[in-house]
């Protein structure tokens, strides 16, 4: 059982989305700056993208979860912790150079674009369509489930490895997030449930790919 109603839920949406106006288009015009970095990826343009990623990390865990969801919800303070590791552990990655971008797999290109569309098109698009106003919905970029969505599809679209602590928290809170989908009546947070179920099957082809490659390779 959440500790807050639908109502409390959707009013913190609508004072957070009025307090940070205009962020909201400026954050969807540096999405639409990611997905060109992701479509033409250069050493220098992967860096940008996960360094605009971790920001998102870091400001959804600061703002939203602990400035505004911790009056409704007091995890939301471990949580906002979460997210501002998460972000941090992605600065790392960037300043690295740990995250490039041009999967060899077809699978991942595939369901990482599949993911980060849906955070950056469709799921703004689904709120709308459930006759919500645009001033109570989550945000792209500045809302934990589609930083969440958008974190998942841009590590597939990763070349591997990847390191594996950069998945513990998106899929942590794919879990959360889409657990409370329906209690919540977010029909657009339903893909949450799926994308750790996804990223399983894609981490498992390509183990297995993998596996297949080495014993072709002569001895």
């Amino acid at each position: 059982m959440l500790p807050f109603t639908h109502q409390q839920f959707m009013l913190v949406f609508s004072v957070y989305n009025g307090a940070i106006w205009p962020l909201q288009p400026i954050v969807l015009a540096a999405g639409l700056v990611m997905l060109a970095f992701l479509a033409w990826p250069t050493p220098r343009r992967d860096k940008a993208g996960v360094v605009l990623l971790a920001a998102l990390w870091i400001w959804t865990g600061l703002v939203y979860q602990i400035g505004f969801f911790s009056h409704i919800n007091p995890i939301a303070t471990a949580f906002g912790a979460a997210f501002v590791v998460q972000g941090a552990l992605l600065l790392e990655a960037a300043l690295r150079g740990r995250l490039r971008f041009a999967t060899s797999s077809r699978l991942r290109l595939v369901t990482g674009w599949a993911l980060f569309l849906y955070s950056l098109f469709v799921y703004p698009l689904i709120g709308i369509a459930s006759d919500t106003s645009y001033i109570d919905l989550p945000a792209f970029g500045l809302a934990p489930c589609p930083v969440t969505l958008t974190t998942l599809g841009m590590l597939l679209l990763a070349r591997s490895p990847v390191p594996g602590r950069l998945f513990v928290i998106p899929i942590a809170w794919a879990l959360v997030g889409g657990s409370a989908a329906a209690l919540l009546r977010m029909p657009q947070d339903w893909p949450l449930l799926l994308a750790p179920i996804l990223l399983a099957i894609v981490l498992a082809h390509d183990h297995f790919r993998a596996r297949g490659l080495g014993r072709k390779q002569p001895a």
